[in-house]
């Protein structure tokens, strides 16, 4: 594993108190909207436990401006919510997922996550388990396929948005890894009305630039939106290479 860079002391003597002070209130918002997620999923469905998670990202990107951090989100297009959506993008940090959230909430954006992520975390392990995401074992291809295929059924179904992120593991240093097809294929196979938004993230990686704790400070993360792509329209091998084009293409060296 590589190691991270040395923090400047100038950046550290600020960096150190303003990141106690994000984990305390990141943990304060996941801790609060636990029970209220729980609450709202039993007495008003499906309906309401969105909304509630609509504003716990809302609430997550806010806490990032205790450390001096902006998120900018680049769009020109106008998403169709009558059909099911894919939504592909690079991956930086845990920190771009609220993000992705809240910025794509009127398509109603679900996971495919890792199995480790659907316990033992507050907030984000119940919205994993009940709000519709997929949950794989990277140990176990044949459950991982299973599971995404499931997953893209639902989607296709209930006209909802998934979020994949091909390679598979964040990036430490922004650089974009190999992206898998596998997953890709199988939600495109059992979506197949479905629309693919290739999305660019940048600079997510740069809150954990120097590690977990400090954590960066000024970060200036962009996601960029590039041109929906109908999975009826084209085979998928040049889909996934047009789409694997374009993330890759805005990703800032």
């Amino acid at each position: 594993m590589a190691k991270h860079k040395k923090m400047p002391l100038a950046k550290s003597l600020l960096a150190y108190p303003l990141s106690v002070l994000f984990y305390l209130m990141y943990t304060l918002i996941l801790c609060v909207f636990h029970p209220i997620q729980w609450i709202a999923l039993k007495l008003g469905g499906y309906n309401t436990h969105k909304k509630v998670v609509d504003v716990l990202n809302f609430c997550l990107i806010a806490s990032l401006y205790i450390l001096g951090t902006r998120v900018k989100f680049i769009n020109t297009y106008k998403f169709d919510t009558s059909v099911p959506t894919i939504i592909v993008s690079n991956h930086q940090s845990s920190h771009e997922i609220s993000p992705l959230g809240w910025f794509f909430r009127d398509l109603h954006p679900k996971y495919v996550s890792k199995k480790e992520l659907g316990k033992g975390i507050p907030s984000v392990s119940f919205n994993l388990k009940h709000g519709g995401s997929a949950l794989i074992d990277r140990k176990d291809g044949r459950q991982a396929l299973s599971a995404i295929g499931a997953f893209a059924k639902y989607l296709e179904k209930h006209k909802r948005a998934g979020v994949i992120f091909p390679e598979g593991t964040r990036s430490r240093d922004g650089q974009p890894r190999r992206f898998s097809e596998n997953g890709l294929k199988v939600l495109t196979k059992f979506a197949p009305s479905a629309t693919v938004i290739p999305v660019t993230i940048n600079n997510s990686w740069k809150l954990w630039e120097y590690g977990q704790f400090p954590m960066n400070i000024g970060v200036r993360m962009t996601i960029e939106v590039h041109q929906p792509i109908k999975v009826s329209e084209t085979s998928f091998d040049e889909l996934f290479k047009e789409v694997e084009q374009k993330v890759k293409s805005k990703i800032i060296s």
